[in-house]
């Protein structure tokens, strides 16, 4: 059992309530960093000190933040609105059980009964504004939860397949959390690693714009969960990554082109090294990759991402082997980055 995965997915870390997993990560990189801060924003920045071989300082970034949901209203009967936190499949949220609130009520994701649609209704999606989440109470729900109160869903972590795949909620981006708190944990680097834990990483990249900016970064390097593809389809089109290759490397995205350098130094890595790696098809989707890039007078950057499946709903699902695969390439490429890599000419 990857007991660290366990710990960071079950936390409760909704984009802009993310206190709870922050301090969980506090707590699990203290002793192994040599200071750590908060910054306004609430992203946790952690500087472990290099050997002092190469006079650069390199951030590494996952976000802390999850999709999530927020109350907006309570009505006479106790039951909840809600607005999606992030970006949601309207499909995948009937039937679910949340915690809502700090006390984390236990709530269900509910709709009007299928059998009371009329044909119309049977074949259209219901669309968010037409649930509700039912804490089992009536008038005196107002007590237990307040407008503004977030909602994550409930779905332990587990392990399939002889334990190399797993399925829990907010691997997008526990994954990458996991990953960074690995790499903080081994050996120090040629040079000062920078470690940022972001915020509100799903409506809109706004806490790595504020991390990046006060790194000051030679280079840096996202890690991340990106959607994947690879399930059966009727055009039986190639998946963008697939479960069980690798940890999947970017090339470009719809708000950034990864830096050629790093990428080269990603897959040549990948290469000497035997770890299995995948190239992320180019197109939509976008990481803090592309606040990074653009941060102060700008910062190379490149993303390595666990493949994952069912992105953005309660329950997601990874390989173990991949997610391996993103420790070792990120441990390994960092520590043959040198300034040449990186260096304009």
């Amino acid at each position: 059992m990857n007991e660290l995965l366990k710990q960071l997915t079950e936390a409760v870390g909704v984009s802009g309530a993310e206190k709870e997993v922050r301090l969980l990560i506090r707590d699990l990189i203290a002793d192994h960093v040599d200071e750590w801060s908060v910054d306004s924003m609430g992203n946790l920045l952690a500087t472990r000190r290099g050997t002092g071989q190469y006079d650069m300082r390199i951030l590494v970034d996952a976000h802390m933040d999850e999709v999530g949901l927020l109350i907006t209203d309570i009505d006479s009967g106790g039951m909840l609105s809600f607005v999606g936190a992030g970006g949601f499949d309207d499909r995948a949220l009937l039937g679910k059980v949340v915690q809502v609130g700090p006390d984390k009520i236990t709530g269900v994701i509910g709709a009007r009964a299928v059998h009371l649609l009329s044909n119309n209704e049977y074949s259209r999606t219901v669309r968010t504004d037409a649930m509700r989440i039912d804490v089992g109470a009536k008038s005196e729900a107002a007590a237990k939860v307040k407008i503004g109160d977030y909602a994550a869903f409930v779905t332990e972590y587990e392990e399939l397949d002889g334990g190399r795949t797993a399925i829990g909620k907010a691997f997008d981006n526990r994954a990458g959390c996991a990953a960074l708190v690995e790499l903080l944990r081994g050996e120090r680097y040629p040079f000062d690693l920078i470690a940022s834990f972001t915020v509100q990483e799903e409506v809109g990249l706004r806490g790595a714009e504020v991390a990046a900016y006060n790194a000051k970064a030679d280079a840096a390097l996202v890690l991340e969960c990106t959607p994947a593809y690879d399930l059966p389809n009727e055009k039986d089109a190639s998946p963008n990554v697939a479960l069980g290759k690798g940890a999947s490397v970017y090339v470009m995205d719809s708000r950034t082109i990864q830096d050629p350098r790093l990428v080269a130094h990603l897959m040549a890595t990948g290469d000497a090294r035997g770890i299995r790696y995948q190239v992320r098809q180019p197109g939509g989707g976008g990481t803090n990759t592309g606040a990074i890039q653009r941060a102060g007078a700008g910062i190379p950057v490149a993303t390595l991402a666990v493949p994952g499946r069912y992105a953005h709903t309660p329950t997601m699902m990874i390989s173990l082997d991949d997610y391996e695969s993103v420790v070792r390439l990120a441990d390994a490429a960092l520590r043959s980055l040198t300034p040449e890599i990186i260096r304009r000419r």
